[in-house]
């Protein structure tokens, strides 16, 4: 990858992860991994299979977040967000909010990577899952004009977005700076909202290349076959943890992180 972020939520599950920073991880249950690409990285995601005797389900979403063209080769930079450290907000009575970036009220999340648009506060960045019992409602607090907005229901056969009915699998583009108000009448629904504001650069992407230009994406594909980004330090492509391992990362700085391991769901 080169000129762009990663931000893989796990829901459920579990990823172990590996790059060539010589960083590597394994994280789920509500973990989120933050990757700077910057310049360039190799990095693997595997799923490990923990559990010998059940099914060992997975479920996250990765966003592709752009860089700013005075950061797209910035070093690249691999970061954790553990899920105890993530604020989950109930706003009204069956709702509640994990607050992954941006801000609810008081709640902060985690900072992002230095070099994210995350952290940079032109980028008014929001990333919310949203989780709604049947019946319960909550007025969406609003965002600065200019800012993108869009609402993804993802779990819910009927949601109620002001006064449009939506589903499973439609997103919703919200007007940032009036407040909207969610509600769930037929059962429950979960949502993920993405804002932000526009970084206003011409985006070009080639596969795992996103740069400002066709330039840029020859010269990353260039780069990639003189260097590699760094090379692989691990012995095979694909490398998995061992089962009894527990939530971790090592970072490319040898920084140890350990965590207890979550329900796996």
């Amino acid at each position: 990858h080169r000129g762009f972020e990663t931000v893989t939520v796990v829901r459920r599950g579990y990823v172990d992860h590996s790059d060539s920073l010589g960083a590597t991880a394994r994280y789920g249950g509500g973990d989120v991994q933050w990757l700077t690409t910057g310049s360039g990285i190799q990095h693997s995601e595997m799923f490990p299979l923990i559990r010998p005797d059940a099914d060992n389900s997975l479920e996250l979403f990765q966003i592709w977040l752009n860089l700013p063209p005075e950061k797209k080769l910035v070093p690249a930079h691999f970061g954790m967000l553990w899920s105890e450290d993530i604020p989950t907000l109930t706003p009204a009575p069956g709702v509640s909010v994990d607050v992954i970036a941006g801000s609810i009220g008081e709640a902060r999340p985690p900072s992002p990577p230095p070099d994210s648009w995350g952290s940079d506060a032109r980028g008014e960045l929001e990333i919310w899952l949203i989780r709604l019992d049947e019946g319960a409602s909550w007025d969406l607090p609003p965002a600065r004009p200019g800012v993108n907005r869009m609402l993804h229901c993802f779990i819910g056969e009927t949601a109620l977005v002001g006064s449009a009915r939506i589903g499973r699998d439609v997103g919703a583009r919200l007007r940032p700076d009036l407040p909207v108000t969610v509600s769930a009448p037929e059962g429950p629904v979960e949502f993920l909202l993405l804002g932000g504001r526009p970084i206003g650069a011409p985006v070009f992407q080639m596969g795992p290349f996103v740069m400002n230009s066709p330039e840029e994406l020859r010269q990353a594909v260039a780069d990639y076959q003189r260097t590699g980004f760094g090379g692989w330090p691990w012995q095979g492509p694909d490398p998995v943890h061992r089962r009894t391992d527990g939530r971790f990362a090592i970072h490319a700085d040898g920084r140890v992180e350990h965590r207890d391991m979550q329900p796996v769901g």
